[in-house]
Parts: structure tokens; C-alpha cells; sequence
């Protein structure tokens, strides 16, 4: 096996290593969510100081996918890969303290360095690609189903990761479980260091701090109707919906969060079949046409949802997860394909900085718009924004 791994291209091997950090980053990210909502939630936490925990790791994440760009490209995406693995690494061990020290303010700190970790290890992640594949239309095919691959498989194995953070939390408790994930890390960061390529993403010309910010307009496009098309997700599946699920269902803690690590591990299997469901049609068009037929969806469930709650938000929550992970696909494509090949990472920093400003904004407004309107609240803006997202598209270059 070994000896059949040595001998693939370069290309194929740097990309599975790519692929492989990815994977076991992603594994300890969804474990370790889902170990702090069930932990602290079982020491007495509110719904609230637990939603606060989280605060940081999605701010952070606009941040860091901005300088973690321009960081890329001065110094080689195997660096930001491997600092993103250690930092990560780091964050674990700050839960590894006496229960007595871990206060609102001390989890929240960590979770922001988990969250930086994150997309430090995603923007090299999904840059790295781009270097490794090669340009022209061939190239573009097989780009297009590289990405949709390294990202589908992202969002199963998030959905798993939820399902193995409950599962260590009952074998080895919190510490075990905590434990464990960093041992395996700093297993895989020390693999990475030694076998992932040093020169890697990074720019020719080293970029100045001022180039973070992006001066193509078509990127420009593409990451405002990123902001739009993610804000429109969490409005209401991030606070709303588990919480509808828990009150007006009756489902305990333990159905609400299998039925959502079963709906993610499906929307990452779509994801990751995405060029077989559009075929080679993967530009302007199709991002167009894709978020206009998503955009219909929330409204459907809204004016349904009085009917027969139950099929029509859990057979509509299936299906918008299905469209969604096409729309996502597309994207995450076009973000590639569209960035310069010198300094990639610089553009896709931006794009996914533009990713968290989406996610961010519709966490915050899932809460309030649930306690103000309910579901149907939030499930009517995440229509606008999706509308939202159509119109700006149609600003996209018809190249795209």
C-alpha cells in the first residue's frame, strides 16, 4: 500500500495529504462542537451561555479567513495548513484544565482559537487545489470535481464528527474525549510537516497587507452572493430550527442533534456528487439558475408549515439541504477557478471571509427573528436573501 501511494504523481500525493489534513481537522472540529453544547449543557449551562460559546469562533472566522489569505501567499499554504493544525491542537489543550477553570470566558477564548484554526486550515485547504490542477478546460473538469470532492466529504465527516463527540463524551467522558483528538492531531500536524511541500500556494511576488482585500470585481460578486447564499442557511437551520424541533416537535437533545448530523452528512454526499447532478455546465448560468430554484424553497416550508408541519419542514429541510449542496458546489468552484493562479489564496481568503460574514450575520439574526416572528420568521428571510443572492449573480461576468 505504501509503495503504491509512493509511487503516484506528486500532484496526487500532495493532494491526498491536502485531503487527509482536511479530514482529520474536520473530524476534531464537528467532535468537538458537539462535545461542548452536551458537556456544559449537562454542567448547568443555559441555551444562551452555550449559544456564547460559540460567539467568537464564528467572528474569528471572518478575520482569519481575510489575513489567513494574504498569510498564505507570503509564506506557502503548507504553513498556514500546519499552523491551523497546531493552534487547533493548542485549543484542545486549553479544555484540558481543571473543571473549576473552565468559565464562560476561558471556553469562549478557546473556541475562538479553534475557530481560527478552522478556517486557516480551510482556505489552504481548498487554495491548495488550485495549484495542484492543472489549467484549461480538462483542468477546469477536474478542478470542479476535486473541489466538490474535498468539500463534500468535508460536511460528512462533520456530521460524523458530531456523532463521535457524543459517543466519546459517554465512553472516555470530556477529558478522555478531549484528550484523545489532540494526541490524533498532533499526529497528523507531525506527518504534514514532514511530507507536505514547502513552497506550496505560495506567491511569486510576495503580496502587500493592502492586497488582502480583493480587486477583482467578478470575485467581488461571487463573495457578496457567498454572504448571501450561507446567511440564508443559518437564518434559520444555525438557532431556529433545533429549537422548533425541541419545542413544538418534543424531540430531546439527542434526536435534534442525530437528525442534524444526518442532514449534514447528506448534504456533504450531495456536495460531493455535485458535478455529476449539473454536468459540465458549472458557470454564470448555473449559479444563477440553482440559487433561483433554492430561493423558492423557504417560502414553500413557511406557507406550509401550518399544514402538515412535519412533512412538509422535515421533507423540505431534505430537499433544501440537497439544492443547497449543489449551490455551495458551484461556488466553491468558481472561487477557485476564478483566482489568480499567483497568490491564490489572497482571493479565496477573501471569498471565505465573505463565507463568515454570511454565517455570522445569520446566526445572529436566527435567534431574534425566531423569538420576534417563530420559523416562519426566519424561513421568509432566508428567501429574501436567497432572491438576494440571484440578483446578484446576474451581476457575475457571463465568462464566470
Amino acid at each position: 500500500m505504501i509503495a503504491r501511494v509512493a509511487a503516484l504523481p506528486r500532484e496526487i500525493r500532495q493532494y491526498l495529504l491536502v485531503t487527509g489534513n482536511y479530514w482529520a481537522f474536520t473530524l476534531t472540529d464537528g467532535a468537538l462542537r458537539m462535545l461542548v453544547v452536551l458537556y456544559f449543557h449537562s454542567l448547568g449551562y443555559s441555551a444562551l451561555e452555550v449559544a456564547l460559546l460559540f460567539l467568537f469562533y464564528e467572528f474569528f472566522g471572518v478575520v482569519t479567513n481575510l489575513v489567513g489569505g494574504w498569510l498564505g501567499a507570503r509564506l506557502g499554504l503548507n504553513r498556514t495548513m500546519n499552523l491551523g493544525l497546531g493552534l487547533q491542537v493548542v485549543a484542545l489543550g486549553m479544555l484540558l484544565v481543571p473543571v473549576a477553570w473552565l468559565s464562560v470566558p476561558w471556553v469562549m477564548a478557546a473556541q475562538a482559537l479553534s475557530g481560527i484554526a478552522k478556517d486557516l486550515n480551510k482556505m489552504s485547504a481548498k487554495s491548495a487545489i488550485k495549484t495542484l490542477v492543472p489549467a484549461g478546460d480538462a483542468g477546469h473538469r477536474s478542478l470542479y470535481r476535486w473541489v466538490a470532492l474535498l468539500t463534500g466529504s468535508k460536511n460528512a465527516l462533520k456530521g460524523v464528527g458530531f456523532f463521535l463527540g457524543g459517543l466519546l463524551l459517554t465512553l472516555i467522558g470530556f477529558q478522555g474525549a478531549v484528550l484523545a483528538m489532540a494526541v490524533m492531531l498532533t499526529g497528523v500536524l507531525t506527518l504534514s510537516l514532514m511530507r507536505l511541500d514547502g513552497d506550496l500556494g505560495r506567491a511569486k511576488v510576495k503580496p502587500k497587507f493592502r492586497e488582502m482585500l480583493s480587486k477583482s470585481r467578478a470575485i467581488n460578486i461571487l463573495s457578496a452572493a457567498r454572504m448571501c447564499l450561507f446567511g440564508a442557511r443559518d437564518v434559520w437551520f444555525v438557532v431556529a430550527l433545533p429549537v422548533f424541533l425541541a419545542t413544538q416537535f418534543g424531540w430531546d437533545s439527542w434526536r435534534v442533534g442525530g437528525f442534524l448530523a444526518l442532514w449534514v452528512i447528506g448534504y456533504g454526499a450531495v456536495q460531493a456528487v455535485a458535478p455529476r447532478i449539473t454536468g459540465h455546465a458549472a458557470g454564470r448560468g448555473a449559479a444563477i439558475a440553482w440559487a433561483a430554484a433554492l430561493a423558492a424553497l423557504p417560502a414553500l416550508i413557511a406557507i406550509g408549515l401550518d399544514w402538515q408541519p412535519h412533512l412538509v419542514l422535515l421533507g423540505g429541510l431534505l430537499l433544501f439541504g440537497a439544492v443547497f449542496a449543489v449551490n455551495s458546489s458551484l461556488h466553491s468552484f468558481l472561487i477557485v477557478r476564478m483566482a489568480r493562479s499567483d497568490g491564490v489564496s489572497l482571493d479565496v481568503g477573501f471569498y471565505y471571509m465573505a463565507n463568515a460574514m454570511g454565517r455570522l450575520i445569520g446566526t445572529l439574526l436566527s435567534g431574534w427573528l425566531y423569538m420576534v416572528g417563530g420559523l416562519t420568521a426566519t424561513l421568509w428571510v432566508s428567501s429574501a436573501l436567497l432572491v438576494a443572492t440571484v440578483l446578484v449573480s446576474l451581476a457575475l461576468p457571463k465568462e464566470a
